[in-house]
């Protein structure tokens, strides 16, 4: 079975036969199957009238079960962005009445953010679609070689993540 990248190695193999494209082999497929994942996740949010950073949100609070509350801070070090953007999304989410602000207990100047029962229905939604996308965008590979493809990424992620 042959793919595009497989014409791209060639192509670059003609014109460089002098690199190791081994790495082109991995990572312009990894890269490839990010770009359909990327658009498989916006039309599945999309159809339940979220954005891909609003989930992200969301699904740290639905994670972290009941009350499905946090802490900016921690939902600072779930999704991976910085203090001001977080600030900007809470907003934004607390004005479409999808999380909360509520004063946090432990600390008189500190706010927990909770998810609201909307949010939660919204995320569940999203995440229900989701799922079905990735189901389908792996539904040719046998379920050993899926299994087998997500430890090869582990230790991927794991060394890379190292660095």
């Amino acid at each position: 079975m042959r793919d595009e990248v497989d014409e791209l190695i060639e192509a670059w193999a003609r014109e460089r036969g002098d690199l190791d494209l081994a790495p082109v082999a991995v990572f312009s497929r990894v890269g490839r199957l990010a770009r359909r994942l990327e658009l498989a996740r916006r039309d599945a949010f999309g159809a339940h009238g979220i954005e891909e950073w609003e989930f992200d949100v969301l699904a740290a609070l639905r994670r972290a079960g009941a009350p499905y509350e946090l802490s900016p801070g921690r939902l600072l070090r779930e999704t991976l962005v910085t203090s001001g953007t977080m600030t900007n999304r809470v907003d934004r989410l607390s004005a479409r009445g999808l999380v909360e602000r509520h004063p946090d207990p432990d600390d008189r100047r500190g706010v927990i953010v909770r998810l609201t029962v909307e949010g939660k229905d919204a995320v569940d939604a999203a995440f229900t679609a989701l799922l079905d996308a990735e189901r389908t965008l792996l539904e040719d590979l046998p379920p050993a070689d899926r299994t087998r493809l997500a430890s090869l990424l582990r230790t991927l992620l794991a060394r890379v993540a190292e660095h």
